[in-house]
């Protein structure tokens, strides 16, 4: 039996910026997807999804699922109706909009089969591999997901939209904690991404502002994770966040998020993600600030995450 993990993710700046070449910085969480892969008899691949997620996520993502593993399958040559195998997913990851659920499964499952069947691949091939899976949920997906999903930690990540190779730079600092909560919403990353191309395409010029704004708070922000500015690094998420209120990507849900966070002495907060639901991040160093932060959105009736980047 072959076995594989993927990391969680968090993008803490650039979430749908990084699809037009602007820098994102994003995070590895601590919590994980796990698939598991054995040889079969039956014909094609027989798939069991035990992964917690937020209700109705599996679902709504299962026709993009089948077609996300169809593509790992192509890129690594193997035939399962040739070769059949059972896939199972498991993990604390919870399967949900914003947290990377979908390049973790990816991840986890090329390298299931990477060891089944002793491809020899390397983590940059895994995470090629993961990024062809990422296309059957996004369409045209940044890169940024399973990169996080497949190499763990802070990363800096910029595409390159010429084709070659996107610019990936690991960033060491110490585990700061956060809490993620959970809108309950699942958004389509393809729909939402579409969406923005269609107000940029008809607002040029506010958009290149905007776009100017941005990558200025994404090289503060890089140097503020280098050296250890935690208030800093919460400053520039909220301006980050008001930024993607303005392409039209937040909505009343994760704004009351983001507010309870703050009131409640989140250093900054802002969504993650996909946006139009999913998740909120805030900045809560201390095991005791995240406490507070966490309780105060579950008395609102929503999930949380507590977890650490970096």
């Amino acid at each position: 039996m072959g076995s594989g993990i993927g990391f969680g993710k968090t993008i803490v700046f650039g979430e749908h910026f990084v699809v037009y070449g602007l820098p994102a910085i994003a995070s590895a969480i601590t919590n994980t997807t796990r698939a598991d892969v054995k040889r079969i008899n039956a014909g094609n691949y027989r798939l069991i999804d035990n992964r917690p997620e937020t209700p109705g996520y599996k679902e709504k993502k299962k026709e993009q699922q089948i077609d996300s593993i169809k593509r790992i399958f192509g890129f690594l040559g193997i035939d399962p109706r040739e070769k059949p195998v059972e896939i199972v997913l498991s993990g604390e990851l919870v399967a949900a909009s914003g947290v990377g659920a979908s390049a973790a499964s990816c991840a986890a499952i090329a390298r299931a089969l990477n060891e089944e069947f002793s491809l020899g691949l390397s983590d940059e091939q895994i995470n090629e591999a993961a990024f062809e899976g990422e296309k059957g949920y996004h369409g045209t997906p940044s890169g940024i997901d399973n990169t996080a999903a497949v190499y763990g930690g802070l990363i800096w990540f910029k595409k390159n939209l010429s084709g070659g190779e996107n610019t990936i730079k690991r960033i060491k600092i110490e585990p700061i904690e956060i809490v993620l909560g959970n809108t309950g919403i699942t958004s389509n990353t393809s729909d939402v991404v579409s969406d923005v191309k269609k107000k940029k395409e008809a607002n040029e010029r506010e958009f290149d502002k905007i776009f100017r704004d941005y990558e200025r708070i994404a090289e503060e922000a890089l140097n503020a994770f280098k050296e250890n500015k935690v208030e800093a690094i919460g400053k520039l998420m909220n301006k980050n966040h008001a930024l993607l209120q303005r392409i039209g990507v937040s909505c009343d849900e994760l704004d009351e998020l983001v507010k309870i966070a703050r009131e409640n002495g989140a250093i900054g907060a802002k969504l993650t993600g996909t946006g139009r639901g999913g998740l909120m991040i805030a900045l809560t160093p201390g095991k005791e600030l995240q406490e507070r932060v966490a309780r105060a959105i579950e008395e609102t009736g929503k999930t949380v995450f507590r977890t650490k980047i970096g």
